[in-house]
């Protein structure tokens, strides 16, 4: 009998050896598969690819492809002024729409491990809220599956030029419904991390600008992003621009979107050498190992089955059985595009910076990652999917779409779907 067990023993640590070497092989082969994808020739089909989404005389944009610390890839395309036209470069500023969503989370997870809050707590501790809104808890928020109401339609637009965080308080102050009840649905909420800025200020005693500049930027090594303030210049800015239907490109920026000016959901400026730095900490830097990195990649709320795709804290995630984890998050305000793109287990990031708002920026990420043959191209927008992962968060309006019911049925072929 003892000899049995002894055996038994054995036998399961020589499967578990066998398991990390199988293991071990495949992250080899994801590697070298990577590398030798990633030569002059495909370095040349990158660059020809992006000049025909990116003239020199237009609104263009900033591409950058890293892995273990190194960039691999990084160019700018077009022009960051069409008055000027000063070409695009890796130090200028654009607003990255809605990946400031990770810096929010990611902020206010660090509140979260130093003791500050539970995130069981309720909105109704911290702040004077109607019933609804009050029983949403803080995880809920960071997960978009909270059900609090969009404040767009509760907002006194009369005397605001630009929104901020307090406007939007204000607005889900005078509304007492949830679209569902909260923790059962996924429903993307720009409004809850606005509200989720906030309580960073009252937990830290900071502003929400200063926080990510002292406790988030700093350590990251980020020396040029700002958090957008009416009145406050941003060195080096980018201009965004929409496209008219005659081809010609129009102005749209703060100045253009009343709710473009928000902070946490979207109100970040960063370059891209600014941004580089930032992946490289979450991947194999100085955050890597944190709690509050494996606590924002870890799936929260199930928005597709059939897909494996998740919400986590600020990203999303897909994680088929038996592929690779892919990592990812796409951002939109008035002209300005953003996507990034992480394969964690291959320490690779492929980020794209555009100020102009009519080009598909999944679309191009998929196309580059078929040239560097990414292992898992999961990226690739196909049926269902394309719902999730498209800039227009599903059933619910991004800040700055001005007709979100015909965009919505235009863009996700929303023939079923019941808009709230």
């Amino acid at each position: 009998m003892k000899e049995n067990s002894v055996l038994r023993l054995k036998l399961n640590v020589l499967r578990q050896l066998l398991i990390m070497k199988i293991r071990l092989l495949y992250l080899i082969f994801q590697f070298f598969i990577f590398f030798s994808g990633f030569s002059q020739p495909s370095v040349i089909r990158i660059d020809s690819l992006l000049h025909v989404y990116y003239k020199s005389s237009v609104p263009g944009a900033v591409i950058a492809i890293a892995q273990h610390h190194k960039t691999l890839f990084k160019k700018g395309y077009g022009e960051s002024d069409l008055l000027t036209g000063k070409p695009i470069t890796s130090d200028d500023l654009f607003n990255i729409g809605s990946l400031t969503k990770q810096f929010t989370a990611f902020a206010l997870l660090d509140l979260y491990y130093q003791g500050k809050f539970s995130l069981t707590d309720t909105l109704g501790k911290f702040f004077n809220l109607p019933p609804g809104p009050a029983s949403v808890r803080i995880s809920q928020l960071l997960s978009h599956s909270s059900g609090i109401p969009d404040h767009y339609s509760f907002t006194d637009t009369s005397k605001i030029k630009h929104a901020t965080d307090q406007d939007v308080l204000a607005a889900i102050q005078k509304s007492d419904t949830l679209y569902f009840p909260s923790g059962t649905h996924y429903r993307y909420s720009n409004t809850a991390y606005c509200l989720l800025g906030l309580l960073i200020e009252k937990l830290s005693g900071m502003s929400y600008p200063r926080f990510l500049r002292e406790q988030v930027f700093g350590p990251a090594g980020i020396r040029d992003a700002q958090v957008f303030q009416t009145g406050r210049p941003i060195p080096r800015r980018v201009t965004g621009y929409d496209r008219a239907e005659n081809g010609t490109f129009i102005k749209s920026d703060a100045d253009e979107s009343l709710f473009f000016s928000t902070e946490a959901d979207g109100g970040i400026y960063m370059s891209m050498n600014d941004y580089l730095k930032w992946c490289r900490a979450l991947e194999s830097g100085v955050f890597s190992r944190t709690p509050m990195i494996r606590k924002a990649w870890t799936g929260q709320t199930l928005i597709d089955t059939a897909h494996s795709l998740w919400y986590g804290d600020g990203w999303f995630i897909h994680r088929p059985a038996g592929s690779t984890q892919t990592i990812y998050h796409t951002g939109s305000n008035g002209g300005f595009r953003t996507v990034v793109f992480l394969v964690p287990s291959l320490d690779y990031c492929i980020s794209i910076f555009s100020n102009r708002s009519d080009i598909d920026l999944e679309e191009l990420v998929a196309r580059i990652n078929q040239i560097l043959s990414i292992p898992d191209n999961s990226f690739i927008k196909s049926g269902p999917l394309e719902s999730f992962i498209h800039s227009w968060p599903i059933f619910a309006p991004c800040k700055e779409t001005r007709s979100f019911s015909t965009s919505f049925k235009k863009n996700l072929n929303a023939k079923d779907m019941v808009l709230n």
